[in-house]
């Protein structure tokens, strides 16, 4: 697969700015403020790989740490960036700097200034707004900082000078925004899509018995940085036999066995957005009986809930349909005991399928976004993406048929809500039994 070739900066600046006056218009007068990410210590001086913020990457594109920006609301709202100086030095250490002026003019700000005078120019900046919007809660250092412009604000009320009277969640007003994906992200996440697919790929023709479960992620790894996409969406699961009944696994570390199946869940991030796919195979390339019938009833579930996922459905919808079909499926293979609708009343089914189907996808791998209001499950619109993603775990139990023991399932796929229906951008990864079966003879 090709490298990706990123969208230019101006394309996505003039985007960022646009989100910017659009967060503005949804609250007015008033003055919200968001900061990045922070650089983290891995040990000693050294520093995990740095990653922003989604939120203020989200209304920025801004890549840089130790920056905040600043939106001032009103008929024609202002849009202001602190973030670091240039610094020859540490440049010469640690790279690039685009300094405050260079960053007004390539990422669309009115005014720019060092981060350093973030703590003389906010407080100037509140005074007289009616409502300050910034994430709550989140981080005790920024929040005591909020409260310090605040209070000097406060303590000018004898001068005329007036805090805001509100104080709300920015990322609340930005979820609304960030669950449906505009064109242009919907483009990187259709891209990031097609390289973890083709990783999939690679790493199902690269499975086989007695290899280790981590040799098989590291071709996951080359498939993803060698196509462009920045890193991993999250941890890899590369889970063979047993493990694979370990919801999240991470370890990694042991020898895949013949007759075993392996499960990997594993997606790439391209600029920011995730991917996130799950596959289940033999390792050595032949489903036996009872994977198969397993395979099968997780497959239709998956098939179901997709159907499920339109325009104007409730979010719910889908995790109904695979839960059915699944509670289906486990009384005719005779892991729960009939008829379908008492196991699916009793619950009986959680022991073997314990998770949601699906969540949101996009700058986050469990992104932003509702998933109930007053009590009410959302309705899908377009433009959502969610993954689907039902399975199955078979532990070795009193009443678990033998047969069955040490199967861990699992099927997902990212899925697009489309004004028809649905897309999902994950199809290139085989998933019917027999293209499984297919793709994996050609292993030499």
């Amino acid at each position: 697969m090709p490298p990706f070739e990123p969208i230019p900066l101006p394309e996505l600046a003039r985007t960022a700015r646009e989100r910017r006056n659009r967060l503005a218009a949804r609250f007015g007068e008033g003055i919200a403020v968001l900061s990045t990410a922070p650089e983290r210590t891995r040990n000693r001086d050294t520093h995990y790989p740095y990653r922003f913020d989604s939120y203020f990457y989200y209304l920025t594109a801004f890549p840089e740490p130790e920056a905040v920006v600043v939106i001032v609301g009103g008929a024609r709202p202002r849009h202001i960036l602190f973030c670091r100086a240039r610094d020859p030095e540490r440049e010469l250490w640690d790279g690039y700097r685009h300094g405050p002026e260079a960053a007004c003019e390539r990422f669309g700000f009115d005014e720019a200034y060092p981060v350093s005078e973030l703590d003389a120019r906010m407080p100037r900046l509140i005074s007289d707004q009616p409502a300050l919007y910034c994430a709550i809660g989140e981080d005790a250092a920024w929040s005591a900082r909020v409260s310090g412009w605040l209070n000097e604000v406060r303590a000018l009320a004898r001068t005329g000078v007036s805090a805001p009277a509100t104080l709300g969640e920015v990322r609340v007003l930005v979820d609304a925004m960030r669950v449906v994906k505009d064109a242009q992200e919907l483009s990187i996440m259709r891209r990031a899509a097609a390289i973890s697919c083709d990783a999939h790929r690679r790493a199902m023709r690269a499975t086989r018995p007695g290899r280790f479960e981590f040799e098989v992620e590291a071709e996951l790894l080359h498939a993803f940085r060698a196509a462009g996409a920045q890193a991993p969406a999250y941890t890899s699961i590369v889970a063979g036999g047993a493990n694979a009944c370990v919801l999240h696994y991470v370890e990694n570390a042991s020898k895949l066995a013949a007759g075993d199946l392996l499960l990997i869940d594993a997606g790439c991030e391209l600029d920011g957005y995730a991917s996130d796919i799950t596959r289940t195979f033999p390792v050595d390339g032949r489903f036996s009986g009872p994977q198969r019938a397993l395979y099968e009833c997780v497959l239709e579930a998956q098939r179901l809930a997709i159907e499920a996922v339109r325009p104007g459905a409730s979010w719910q919808a889908p995790h109904d349909a695979a839960v059915s079909a699944l509670c289906a499926g486990f009384v005719d293979l005779g892991l729960c005991e009939g008829p379908v609708e008492r196991v699916l009343e009793s619950g009986d089914y959680k022991q073997f399928y314990m998770h949601r189907t699906g969540h949101w996808l996009g700058l986050d791998v469990h992104d932003a976004g509702d998933y109930k209001r007053d009590g009410d499950w959302v309705l899908l619109e377009p433009g959502q993406v969610t993954t689907v993603e039902p399975g199955c775990y078979v532990r070795p139990g009193e009443k678990v048929p033998e047969a069955f023991w040490n199967i861990g399932i699992r099927i997902e796929d990212d899925v697009v809500v489309t004004a028809g229906g649905n897309e999902v951008i994950t199809a290139d990864a085989p998933k019917r039994i027999e293209d499984i079966e297919a793709w994996m003879r050609d292993r030499s």
